[in-house]
């Protein structure tokens, strides 16, 4: 099970590439990096293998959009 750092209450997504649980966080930080839309996510290993940045480069805009107060991400 995936728990990097965000909230994972009531969260019944999955990483479409490789199967794990994704968080709130994680699901915010596709919505706003590919497509407000999405229907499917990725978790933060594979879209940092995907966008061929680090994990620590994702985790740390996930905290540069929370403090921008983008309304996708849980307030810490």
């Amino acid at each position: 099970m995936n728990l990097q750092g965000g909230d994972v209450t009531g969260v019944s997504e999955f990483c479409s590439k490789c199967g794990m649980v994704l968080s709130n966080d994680e699901i915010a930080l596709h919505k706003k990096l590919y497509n407000r839309a999405a229907k499917s996510f990725l978790c933060i290993r594979c879209s940092s293998e995907y966008l061929e940045v680090t994990q620590e480069l994702l985790t740390a805009k996930i905290e540069e959009f929370k403090k921008m107060g983008c309304t996708l991400f849980s307030p810490k």
